[in-house]
């Protein structure tokens, strides 16, 4: 069985002062990243945590509603059971698409300034 060795990790050319840090927290460029991941992020959550609940409450309220027979041995409550499981797959796999894609080049154009590359 084979496996790649991963490329080495580069080390930066100096650490970024307590300050720096600061200042970097403070400014725009940070100001954007963080607002892009805050305004996916959180409704997302909210939405997901609402689902779940909602699963939850039918589950132990409505009873009868849940047994609901579908077709065969498939009641309600199995196919909403699995759609948490869907639900949160394409929720991992739509969040790592937007922090392929917005996050990680501007938090990588942070990164780069603080030390030294940029």
């Amino acid at each position: 069985m084979a496996t790649e060795t991963p490329p080495p990790s580069k080390t930066p050319d100096r650490l970024p002062s307590a300050d720096e840090f600061t200042e970097v927290q403070g400014s725009p460029e940070f100001a954007e990243l963080r607002q892009s991941h805050r305004s996916f992020a959180f409704p997302l959550t909210v939405g997901f945590i609402t689902w779940y609940l909602l699963y939850v409450l039918l589950s132990n309220y409505a009873g009868d509603f849940m047994g609901t027979r579908l077709f065969g041995n498939i009641n309600v409550a199995l196919v909403l059971g699995m759609a948490q499981f869907l639900t949160t797959f394409l929720i991992a796999y739509w969040y790592a698409r937007h922090a392929a894609a917005k996050l990680d080049p501007k938090a990588e154009a942070i990164k780069s300034r603080m030390e030294g590359d940029a």
